[in-house]
């Protein structure tokens, strides 16, 4: 009786032990504590992964931006409004612009004291503001999204009334100073607010100064596992290869390098530029899955297409225009979140980002191109990299051999066939040549009709 005394005591004792483990709360956090971008984006998706993986009851994430480009931060606010997860946030001092509307989507608002979240108007690289339809498109994101939080049912009496979780009219206030909010703010002024007043619009559902006091007071959570995201150098690397200026100079070197490289003969230094920055382009996409092979593949025939264009085909058509469009097509869609064929989860904001990029990228390539070819041969670093000696003609150097001049009227064999240029033969000698009446099988008997600009032109020998 003792024995199972004391067995079915430790078995309670054990049983209780893995209740309390199990009951322990699992929080994933995430920081944001930079300019949003890829990097950002990077570190969400990775972060939410790994929630997933840990079986976490709830995503906190731990922000501190100024902003970044919109682009990521819809791209982070449509992940949270998706995630089977609760996402909270705790503002550790600024949300404001790409931040703000990352905090919007988030199920719980925390900020610090003295904190401030807003001022989401878009601007460029500059600090000014974008036209208007940039504009639009933000109002209406930011509209959209404190809409997702949805409607508390207030019921006073008889009266049953419905007030917005968060107002999507002030939401749209932080990206347009035309936006007027009664008793709040006035048209001129894009609105900002302090963790107080955040408070006080149902922006913000609590003050807090640390990660822990917001799991403890305001989730009320007594017992947790607090795991946190921790990028490797290999995330930070990614995020960097996948950026858009990133993406952008890449595109850049790779249509610079292979002008170059086709203004030159052999293999050398462009192509080498153009191959490494085609590889930094595509393996990062390639590794995250956005760059399937026959994305790939694609850019590849557009290549070739255009390199046939170039080399065998005289002037410019189909093939050329088919390849130009094929790399384009190749670099894009090697951007879009595609699974193969399938568009259907591919946003239409992500293909205008995408598609912006590599025309971009493609434009300033160019422009690169006709900049350095002036620069060639001139000054500076490019002042070696061109032959820039005069050939003057009383040092010997002349343009054509012109004693082939005497070659006309002479006769010959056709060496190998012309189509409509070949060799011929005369005297045991090979000679360069042109068919004056289209193609000549080789041994046939040829006569030279004549000699322009350093060219023998023949014919068959009975015409």
């Amino acid at each position: 009786m003792e024995k199972k005394s004391v067995f079915l005591t430790f078995a309670l004792l054990f049983v209780s032990m893995c209740w309390i483990h199990a009951a322990d709360t699992v929080i994933f956090k995430i920081n944001i504590k930079r300019d949003i971008g890829s990097t950002t984006w990077l570190y969400v998706q990775k972060g939410f992964e790994q929630a997933k993986e840990k079986n976490a009851d709830a995503v906190l994430i731990h922000m501190n931006t100024y902003g970044g480009e919109v682009v990521y931060a819809d791209s982070i606010r449509t992940k949270i409004l998706n995630s089977a997860i609760p996402v909270y946030v705790f503002i550790d001092n600024n949300a404001a612009s790409a931040g703000a509307l990352i905090s919007l989507a988030c199920d719980k608002i925390f900020m610090r004291p003295g904190g401030s979240i807003g001022a989401a108007t878009v601007v460029n690289q500059t600090g000014s503001e974008m036209p208007d339809k940039y504009q639009s498109y933000m109002r209406a994101t930011m509209r959209a999204t404190a809409e997702a939080q949805g409607k508390d049912t207030l019921v006073n009496g008889n009266d049953t009334t419905y007030k917005w979780r968060r107002d999507p009219l002030i939401a749209e206030a932080m990206v347009d100073e035309r936006t007027v909010v009664p008793n709040l703010i006035d048209s001129g002024k894009t609105l900002t607010f302090t963790a107080l007043e955040a408070q006080q619009y149902g922006y913000c559902e609590g003050l807090a100064e640390s990660v822990e006091e917001v799991i403890t007071r305001h989730l009320a959570i007594g017992e947790y596992e607090l795991i946190t995201y921790e990028p490797t150098v290999m995330d930070n690397l990614r995020g960097f290869l996948m950026s858009s200026v990133f993406q952008g100079i890449l595109i850049m070197l790779i249509i610079g390098g292979i002008y170059f490289e086709l203004q030159t003969p052999g293999v050398g230094f462009p192509l080498i530029v153009s191959i490494t920055a085609a590889l930094l382009y595509f393996a990062p996409l390639y590794i995250e899955g956005l760059a399937a092979n026959w994305e790939i593949i694609v850019f590849i025939i557009g290549l070739v297409l255009i390199a046939i264009e170039i080399f065998v085909i005289p002037g410019f058509g189909i093939a050329g225009i088919s390849g130009i469009v094929l790399v384009v097509a190749g670099l894009t869609l090697s951007l879009l979140e595609n699974v193969d064929f399938n568009f259907d989860g591919v946003e239409t904001g992500g293909v205008g980002k995408a598609l912006i990029t590599v025309i971009l990228g493609v434009g300033l390539g160019f422009a690169l191109v006709l900049y350095l070819s002036s620069r060639i041969g001139s000054k500076g670093i490019f002042r070696n990299i061109a032959l820039n000696t005069n050939l003057e003609s009383s040092q010997g150097y002349v343009s054509v051999e012109m004693k082939w001049k005497d070659l006309v009227g002479r006769q010959g064999i056709a060496h190998s066939d012309l189509r409509p240029s070949g060799k011929i033969k005369i005297d045991g000698q090979l000679y360069d040549a042109v068919s004056e009446g289209g193609f000549i099988a080789a041994s046939t008997s040829v006569r030279v009709v004549r000699f322009e600009m350093g060219q023998l032109y023949v014919a068959e020998a009975g015409n």
